[in-house]
């Protein structure tokens, strides 16, 4: 008898959780739906006025996050270390999107030195990028940009500054509607984070199509310290092949130039754009006046980076050389 009891409070228990389970489906909330009382909303982002790099007042939360999917990072213009880099690198992130920016993501770029990125300033930096539409710079009053930062996590006591060391790397991306935010590196594969920005943190999830199994996989390459840092800090201006990027293309470099310099233009570009070093001056004025970034490179980063390139440009050319012979033989 005890045992029969048992059996139907079980049954029951399963009846009412896939009565559940339905209601959730059919008449409940969307799984994305921000917890009630969630904290991420008008109550916890400071609505401070900002200034875009077109001279348009708007609001932090009701003009830019509001019930949208963004990416949120800070900058200066002036800095010669990772805000150019970053920058870079975040184009890569607007074109894999497309026209989706502007749309279902929006990106901002916040000035931290208000004093010097005026919005003419902002604006001028944003066309050394040939940023798209959908990606916004701003500027304001000092002590908001500060309040916002902290609000974000993303602030540290430095402020701007020539030196690398002193600005802090950060990128926050999130969804203000669900209250999903996450902080990133802006130096992540930018694929990954057009994933993350165009799929993961969107309301509704659209099969993809061209999904594979784990098992259907392709296996990750193991690659080389140089390869990673190339991928990571330098393909987002820069082709292995010829120029395509915001930068020269880096076809027969290790060939073209000096060893000594070129180790000292990936380790110190900063120090010898100071110092006037002819080619240093050539390229930053060639190329649209896009500073080289100082990467923070150790002497074994600038020998690895070195060594893959050289391999680089004798892989490309065999590649030519025998595609070549097979054209003639035909």
């Amino acid at each position: 008898m005890k045992t029969r009891h048992v059996s139907e409070g079980m049954r029951v228990m399963a009846v009412i959780f896939l009565f559940v389970c339905t209601a959730l489906m059919l008449g409940g909330g969307p799984a994305w739906a921000a917890p009630a009382g969630s904290r991420w909303g008008a109550d916890y982002f400071p609505n401070i006025p900002l200034v875009t790099q077109n001279g348009n007042t708007v609001r932090f939360y009701d003009d830019l996050i509001k019930d949208k999917v963004v990416a949120i990072n800070f900058i200066f213009t002036h800095c010669s270390d990772s805000c150019p880099a970053e920058t870079a690198s975040m184009r890569q992130v607007q074109k894999a999107l497309g026209d989706r920016v502007g749309r279902d993501v929006f990106f901002y770029s916040i000035s931290i030195d208000p004093e010097h990125d005026t919005p003419a300033a902002l604006k001028a930096y944003s066309e050394k990028f040939r940023v798209g539409p959908g990606w916004t710079f701003l500027t304001g009053n000092r002590a908001d940009i500060t309040l916002l930062r902290k609000k974000l996590g993303l602030y540290s006591e430095e402020g701007p500054s020539e030196k690398a060391g002193d600005h802090h790397i950060s990128l926050i991306v999130g969804n203000e509607a669900t209250g999903q935010w996450i902080k990133r590196s802006p130096f992540d594969e930018p694929k990954v984070l057009a994933r993350l920005l165009g799929y993961s943190l969107q309301r509704v999830h659209t099969a993809k199509s061209e999904s594979v199994s784990y098992a259907e996989a392709r296996r990750l390459p193991n690659l080389s310290r140089g390869e990673d840092l190339y991928r990571s800090r330098c393909d987002s201006c820069h082709s292995l092949g010829t120029e395509d990027g915001l930068g020269p293309g880096l076809s027969g470099v290790t060939e073209q130039r000096d060893h000594a310099w070129l180790a000292r233009w990936l380790k110190e570009p900063d120090q010898m754009l100071a110092e006037k070093d002819p080619i240093a001056t050539q390229l930053f004025v060639k190329y649209n006046e896009v500073a080289m970034p100082n990467l923070r490179l150790s002497d074994a980063d600038v020998d690895a980076l070195i060594t893959y390139m050289a391999d680089s440009a004798k892989q490309i050319g065999d590649a030519m050389a025998t595609n070549s012979e097979g054209s003639a033989g035909q």
